[in-house]
């Protein structure tokens, strides 16, 4: 369905409009004032990512015309399996040889292509009424555009009450893959460090020791990074590359544009060695709290000096000195984070086949897909029951 439709549901109407049909609009900027991702950040992953994504935004409307949300989402073809390990990948592998497609579907993404869900509404205290607005909107939206899946992607669980009625109507709530977080109620990385495990402290002096033998590796935190891309991108490449789920992949364009219209919360940590940068982690400050999205690493050197812990080190140090209250990484890497004291910040997804047919069948298949039962270490952080 073009960029322009409608779909109207009892309390007022979805418009479908592309990015320039909300970019002057003045609701656009108050949907996401209070995040840490707001309106800039939707702008840049829409105009720098390069992957099969459509974008679109629902720009809701009550009766009397008033905008009360809008609510960016995307169609992307998903394979449902992704990081699925075992003998339910090898035999959907084994029947893609014959039918290429198997198992994968056009999906309806609400949320945000590159980053955590949120809802669009322009005062929190609508969140109740978009809620039910997008469940009467999504479906008739989707099957119009021909998708077989809506999918509301990694919503934080803060939003569970609100969003409680796509779980009575329809909706499978599984849980994704979480955030971690740290608490950093420490003045300095040496107290925090004394909260430790004696295994853990072992193990990061062993660590740390090794990478101080070698040449010196110095750090520079910066919120200008163009004139490093062509160094650092090739980085981020390698650890993307090596993770076992992929969704969207970054762009220089991101780096640079992120850097030129967030810079008063985009930080770019870069260490280097004997000159060389070998590695770099985009993070965002946003009020008490820093948020390290992605990291790169060199990995002719990286394992050898273990930099995943290096520059973790570096920037809780940092983030300490700035009197930041907590440090938020994003999925995956669960092991180290587990022994760090992290705790999981649960992310949920909300999904449901647009046949009305196939959907309650479809719904008992999800809790084989979901993506946290196959992660083992996840079930061993302290608070593993709130998934």
């Amino acid at each position: 369905m073009p960029a322009g439709n409608e779909i109207s549901f009892p309390d007022g109407v979805a418009k479908v409009v592309a990015l320039t049909g909300v970019q002057n609009c003045e609701a656009w900027k108050r949907a996401f004032q209070n995040r840490c991702k707001d309106h800039r950040y939707y702008e840049i992953v829409e105009e720098t990512l390069q992957n099969d994504f459509e974008h679109h935004y629902l720009r809701i409307e009550d009766l009397s015309g008033n905008i009360r949300a809008i609510q960016p989402v995307f169609f992307v073809r998903q394979n449902l399996v992704e990081g699925v390990p075992g003998k339910i990948r090898s035999v959907v592998d084994l029947v893609r040889k014959i039918f290429p497609r198997f198992l994968t579907m056009r999906v309806l993404m609400v949320g945000c292509a590159a980053g955590t869900g949120d809802l669009g509404a322009c005062d929190e205290k609508d969140e109740a009424w978009v809620a039910n607005a997008l469940l009467a909107s999504l479906r008739t939206y989707a099957r119009q555009n021909k998708a077989s899946l809506i999918v509301l992607k990694d919503f934080p669980a803060n939003y569970r009450s609100v969003l409680e009625t796509f779980a009575l109507n329809g909706y499978a709530q599984i849980p994704s893959m979480p955030m971690t977080r740290l608490a950093l109620c420490y003045e300095n990385w040496d107290e925090y460090f004394r909260t430790l495990s004696k295994a853990t402290r072992k193990d990061l002096r062993r660590k740390f020791r090794k990478a101080d033998r070698a040449a010196k590796i110095e750090m520079e935190v910066v919120t200008e990074i163009a004139p490093f891309i062509d160094e650092i991108y090739p980085l981020y490449l390698a650890v993307h590359e090596r993770s076992p789920l992929k969704f969207e992949t970054l762009t220089k364009d991101y780096f640079r544009v992120i850097a030129q219209r967030m810079p008063e919360r985009a930080r770019f940590f870069i260490w280097r060695q004997s000159g060389k940068i070998v590695a770099f982690s985009l993070c965002l400050v946003c009020g008490d709290a820093i948020y390290d999205e992605c990291i790169g690493l060199d990995y002719s050197v990286a394992l050898d000096l273990h930099l995943y812990f290096y520059t973790l080190r570096d920037i809780i140090s940092w983030a300490l000195q700035q009197g930041l209250k907590y440090y938020y990484s994003n999925p995956l890497n669960y092991e180290p984070k587990l022994h760090l004291d992290c705790e999981l910040v649960p992310l949920d997804l909300y999904v449901r086949h647009t046949s009305a047919v196939l959907n309650p069948a479809f719904r008992r298949i999800l809790k084989y897909l979901g993506p946290t039962r196959h992660d083992p270490v996840l079930q061993r952080f302290p608070n593993a029951d709130q998934l």
